[in-house]
């Protein structure tokens, strides 16, 4: 019979592996995708970068076998010696609170993650900087709701016009235009990259925009891991210290990088990397 060391040994190895906006307990959430993803790959440190939960929609929780499943195998993560570094978002802010505590999981506000380069970089969600008034509690749940609902009128419109879950939607195009409004440009990703400067990094690694991305900023790293709600994508960094993007069944997606782009390749569970950095 197969064993969890022998599961691991088949993973595409990785130095780190960076995942946010997982929005489990949401409406949205594609817990099915998440769970291959996570039994492809290996990594010695697991950053998840915030919105790993949904705490703020206020509606019904969506909690499945399937998120389970995940949570069970982030906790087999830890036990077997990986480091899983959580750093909470704004739809999980309620982790940031004083006591808040998960069994194996280290839970930081942000965190400096030093590559196999030397290379540093602030880990951080990235709704620290968000225009004021989009980090009230309100504005979140508020957005949440409206999500949720979008979601609900898109289940009920794919089923109507026979499309699959992987083809885009006219609410698939009114929620990434919206993504795209609250980003306000690259204002979001230039605050960012500022902050990581003063901290003394070379680089910020974030979430929050649910918009993947590889590129730099005035010669400063800008690295987002994307989501699992619509990009499916994630962040690694091999054991060079070159980051790379990976992406749920998509090997389409590209990432602007000062060094030569690696050709695509598959990675066990289907990712597939893509840029490099």
């Amino acid at each position: 019979m197969p064993t969890f060391s022998d599961a691991l040994n088949a993973r595409k190895p990785y130095r780190s592996l960076f995942i946010s906006d997982l929005h489990l307990g949401a409406r949205a959430c594609r817990a099915a995708p998440i769970l291959e993803f996570l039994r492809g790959v290996d990594a010695e440190t697991i950053y998840l970068v915030g919105d790993i939960f949904d705490l703020w929609h206020g509606g019904r929780l969506h909690w499945a076998a399937a998120h389970d499943a995940i949570m069970a195998e982030l906790r087999a993560r830890a036990t077997a010696g990986t480091r899983v570094v959580y750093l909470p978002g704004n739809h999980d802010a309620t982790m940031r609170d004083p006591g808040a505590a998960i069994e194996g999981w280290e839970l930081r506000e942000a965190v400096i993650h030093t590559a196999a380069d030397g290379r540093r970089y602030l880990v951080l969600h990235g709704d620290q900087c968000d225009p004021r008034i989009l980090r009230w509690h309100f504005m979140t749940r508020l957005g949440s709701r409206a999500d949720a609902l979008l979601r609900q009128l898109d289940g009920y419109l794919r089923r109507r016009a026979g499309l699959t879950e992987w083809e885009q939607s006219f609410v698939d195009r009114v929620l990434a235009g919206a993504n795209t409004l609250l980003a306000m440009g690259d204002g979001f990703e230039r605050k960012l990259t500022k902050l990581a400067g003063a901290a003394g990094a070379m680089g910020v690694i974030c979430g929050h925009s649910h918009k993947p991305g590889l590129r730099r900023h005035n010669g400063v790293v800008y690295a987002n891991c994307g989501d699992w709600v619509d990009s499916l994508t994630a962040l690694a960094e091999d054991f060079d210290g070159e980051m790379r993007l990976l992406s749920y069944e998509r090997a389409t997606a590209t990432a602007a990088a000062p060094r030569p782009a690696a050709a695509a390749r598959p990675v066990e569970g289907k990712a597939v990397a893509e840029g490099a950095l």
